[in-house]
């Protein structure tokens, strides 16, 4: 099929195009390799992307920015996708705290023109990623699709919510059939270099304090890459009109969990700088993920201690290189 991956040259996206390559789907990627954090990292990604396909059938790379309707209208036009993926979008609780209107006008604007664009072109699918961000501080665990999202406490996650409405007026006004896929915390292999697990990592294999907000005790369902990917491809096969579905672990691990699984990985003991707790963030996440489990087959396998250590690995491996090469 021919696939439109926006976001393709991020974390969660450059895997995901790896595996619609490796299973033969004709994959082009929007991505604006914007310096969220360093551009360089998203190319080294859509390199590892166009690695794996077969010799005479690149990965089609667009660089634009989906708040242009313009560029939105071009890429269509040239990929004409059957299926698009979207997972571009400005992400993170902090950022949307310093920068509110950039992540309404990619978040929102940016889903409104790509819904508009699939309803024009007759796309088969739109996959939406969504967020755990959106429950907010929930009264109850864990958290269920049917749960009530009216109390955001972040302005990303109000733009998530905002998406997935969208999504939902599109698939109830044009019939365009919409799967709004909830991610919880994923890491794992080329995370983005600003999330808990990459930036401690970081630290404590250079001998610096980590930031350690609160006493500890919030959680996070953290949720492996391959195990996220694994559910987006389920999605992919699943038909529907319109569908939210929550991708989790399933397993939240505490703050100082993560700093004891961490400490055991990288043989290193962390250095904790202790802060009060962040505004925005919320106090736990934990997935419901029967829903999924029922109707894409979605069944977690990678246990957190397992995933950790892919991680440290690979952060080893790709800093090894600047290690020779440096003066």
């Amino acid at each position: 099929m021919r696939i439109l991956v926006t976001g393709g040259a991020g974390f969660i996206g450059s895997h995901l195009s790896e595996r619609l390559v490796r299973e033969g789907h004709q994959v082009s990627i929007l991505d604006d390799l914007n310096d969220f954090y360093p551009p360089a990292v998203k190319r080294a990604n859509l390199a590892a992307v166009e690695s794996v396909g077969p010799v005479g059938a690149p990965v089609a790379f667009h660089q634009g920015d989906i708040r242009s309707a313009e560029t939105v209208e071009t890429v269509f036009a040239a990929a004409r996708p059957e299926i698009v993926f979207h997972l571009a979008a400005r992400a993170g609780v902090r950022g949307s705290l310093e920068q509110p209107v950039l992540y309404e006008e990619t978040n929102v604007r940016g889903t409104l023109l790509l819904v508009e664009a699939a309803r024009r072109h007759g796309i088969r699918k739109f996959l939406f990623a969504s967020s755990s961000s959106i429950y907010g501080i929930a009264n109850r665990v864990p958290f269920s699709e049917e749960d009530s999202l009216n109390l955001p406490i972040s302005p990303y996650a109000a733009t998530k919510i905002a998406g997935e409405k969208l999504c939902y007026t599109w698939s109830h006004l044009y019939g365009l059939p919409v799967t709004c896929l909830r991610f919880f915390t994923v890491y794992g292999p080329r995370q983005r270099p600003d999330l808990a697990i990459h930036k401690f990592t970081r630290l404590m294999e250079a001998g610096q304090p980590i930031p350690f907000f609160g006493d500890g005790s919030t959680g996070r369902d953290y949720t492996f890459i391959d195990d996220i990917v694994d559910g987006l491809m389920a999605a992919l096969g699943y038909e529907c009109r319109y569908e939210i579905l929550n991708l989790g672990n399933s397993h939240p691990v505490l703050l100082a969990e993560l700093v004891a699984t961490l400490e055991a990985a990288l043989g290193k003991k962390a250095i904790l700088d202790r802060q009060p707790d962040q505004p925005g963030d919320v106090p736990l996440t934990y997935a419901d993920i029967s829903k999924a489990g029922r109707l894409l087959g979605y069944k977690p396998r990678t246990p957190f201690a397992e995933g950790i250590a892919k991680f440290v690995a690979w952060y080893r491996a790709q800093r090894a290189p600047q290690a020779v090469n440096a003066p």
